[in-house]
């Protein structure tokens, strides 16, 4: 092989290195962000939540007319704390294998199961198309299940 040959070679490994490299970078750039944006969503409504779920006045104007205020505001509570653990998991703080049990945790609280008896299903067509929440939705729904099941037992 001449000289030239191996430099120009040379030349075009470390140009596509270069590139390989760049365009790895651009796209952790953009799942970076993306976790960023998803996280200051999820900080709107969770401080929504936190006034709705401590302000009478507040949550009245929200409140579904078959249900009182007060109850609506314990549910709110419970949708906070199920938010919570929601961002938790997206943003991968939540490791494999985890989610049942913390799901399971959530769902022996009674407002919990309250919540998720009155808006799981809401939670399961806000979920649709995106795998990760459908997931998230699927196993909040068994844990809520197992529990009502295991429930008559326990009392």
């Amino acid at each position: 092989m001449k000289l030239t040959t191996a430099i120009l070679a040379a030349g075009a490994a470390v140009s596509l290195t270069t590139a390989v490299v760049g365009a790895a970078r651009l796209r952790q750039n953009a799942r970076h962000q993306a976790d960023r944006n998803e996280a200051v969503l999820a900080r709107n409504q969770l401080d929504w939540l936190a006034q709705m779920s401590t302000n009478p006045d507040l949550a009245k104007l929200w409140t579904p007319e078959d249900m009182d205020v007060e109850e609506y505001m314990q549910l709110l509570n419970a949708n906070q704390q199920i938010c919570t653990l929601s961002l938790r998991d997206r943003l991968g703080f939540v490791r494999h294998g985890q989610l049942p049990f913390y799901a399971a945790q959530l769902m022996d609280s009674d407002v919990c199961r309250r919540y998720w008896n009155r808006f799981g299903d809401l939670r399961a067509q806000e979920a649709e198309g995106d795998e990760r929440a459908e997931h998230f939705t699927r196993v909040l729904d068994q844990a809520a299940k197992h529990r009502l099941q295991v429930q008559p037992s326990a009392a």
